[in-house]
């Protein structure tokens, strides 16, 4: 009898541990299916071609990458890049992206306009979009996506004014263009509007690096303007306008940063950022196409009353009375009591309103 409980209790322990064992499994199994079925499918493909600046640029090629990575993030589609050393690379990089059957592609940045039109022109089939670019007239695969970077440009200007001890300022472009000249004549424009309200004489020195990705030049005409006593030197130079905040960190002035806050590159030197928030838009423009909305033969223009541009909250180097003061100039900018110009034509009628 002794025996038989023993076994008897044996084959009830085994019993337990099997079911406990496979009730445990199956659980498992259930969770495994659960986060299964939760996490997003899709087959939609989309890529990016940098400009000359690169993927790391630390501007808007940056966040455009970045963009990229949180709608693959948030909803599974696949994403890749590929930089552009060259202007000559642009046609190669685009031709390779279509060929890697991607169902949106992005080319960062005006420079690449015309590769753009070609390659969708080759690719019907394929949606294009390009980040600072809007085309006179826009086929049906391919989107423009524009800013209006006079409006932080006008903001950084006003505060670039309210904080200089010298009464120069700078100005550092990447290469001529529609859409530098949006920075450069917004910034000229809020350094008008606050000299005037200081009733000061605020003079802005503008050169351009002919490049934006060669920081060594930017570095060189921004280490320049220090030495003329320029104390604060803006950039719209992507790569290059690395050059400048370093040779603003070397003469201990300051740097304004552009599309995204740079202050991480300088913490002492870089007195705010003119913001546009590119990757927020090329996610927002990159879902709409993902989820089967069409985007072709448009062009999406984002600023301020979007949320799509400004500046950086944290203002410790200007302090709160010239950051809120800033504040009140992008609220009226918002409301339409000042339109800050994009253009010089525009630039030199606002100057004379200003009279």
């Amino acid at each position: 009898m002794k025996k038989f409980a023993a076994l008897l209790l044996a084959v009830m322990m085994t019993f337990s541990v099997t079911a406990c064992t496979a009730q445990q499994a199956a659980s498992s199994k259930t969770a495994e299916e659960s986060k299964a079925s939760a996490a997003p499918k899709t087959d939609f493909k989309a890529a990016m071609v940098t400009d000359t600046g690169g993927v790391n640029d630390q501007s808007f090629n940056q966040s455009s990458w970045e963009g990229l990575q949180k709608i693959s993030k948030d909803t599974g589609i696949e994403v890749k890049y590929t930089e552009s050393k060259q202007e000559s690379d642009y046609v190669t990089n685009l031709d390779k992206a279509a060929d890697d059957e991607n169902n949106l592609i992005w080319g960062i940045g005006f420079a690449m306009s015309d590769a753009i039109l070609n390659a969708a022109k080759q690719n019907p089939d394929i949606n294009y979009a390009i980040v600072d670019m809007a085309y006179e007239k826009t086929p049906e695969n391919v989107t423009g996506v524009v800013f209006r970077a006079q409006e932080p440009s006008f903001t950084v200007g006003y505060i670039a004014a309210k904080t200089t001890k010298t009464g120069k300022v700078g100005f550092v472009g990447g290469q001529h263009s529609n859409v530098i000249d949006q920075f450069e004549y917004g910034y000229k424009a809020g350094v008008a509007y606050a000299a005037k309200e200081l009733g000061k004489n605020i003079t802005v020195d503008a050169q351009y690096a002919e490049s934006f990705s060669d920081a060594s030049k930017g570095k060189a005409i921004a280490s320049s303007m220090f030495s003329k006593n320029c104390d604060i030197v803006f950039h719209a130079a992507g790569g290059a306008g690395v050059g400048v905040i370093q040779a603003a960190k070397e003469a201990n002035k300051f740097a304004i940063g552009v599309d995204r806050d740079q202050a991480y590159l300088a913490p002492e030197n870089v007195l705010t950022s003119a913001l546009k928030h590119v990757g927020h838009a090329v996610e927002l423009v990159t879902k709409e196409a993902a989820d089967g909305k069409k985007i072709g033969g448009k062009t999406y223009a984002y600023g301020l009353t979007e949320d799509a541009v400004g500046i950086p909250e944290k203002h410790d180097l200007m302090g709160d009375e010239v950051y809120n003061a800033a504040m009140e100039v992008q609220n009226k900018i918002k409301d339409k009591t000042i339109t800050p110009p994009a253009n010089k034509e525009q630039y030199d009628g606002y100057v004379k309103s200003l009279k």
